[in-house]
């Protein structure tokens, strides 16, 4: 299964559970409380999903491994093509 059959799923359980319990079926009767906690769960879960998808996107970009070979390979390559347009008579 992929990562977004896995949250798609998990999204649905958690949807099916929270308009079970939104609608209030005819036998089961939540106090007051629990009711207003229930209401604007999903805005605090998507507020949620928010911070981990910003934190993980930070750690991320934080932990991000430098390609000094690459990095190397790439300036050769424009060095190349510098030398290139300039024999062509570009001026830079």
């Amino acid at each position: 299964m992929t990562k977004l059959g896995q949250w798609l799923c998990g999204l649905v359980l958690l949807g099916s559970a929270w308009a079970a319990l939104a609608l209030a079926p005819p036998g089961l009767r939540l106090p007051a409380p629990f009711r207003q906690a229930l209401l604007p769960l999903p805005v605090y879960l998507l507020v949620a999903f928010g911070c981990y998808a910003l934190a993980t996107v930070g750690y991320r970009l934080a932990t991000f491994n430098d390609c000094e070979e690459a990095a190397a390979e790439l300036r050769e390559h424009v060095r190349a093509a510098r030398a290139d347009l300039a024999r062509r008579g570009l001026r830079f």
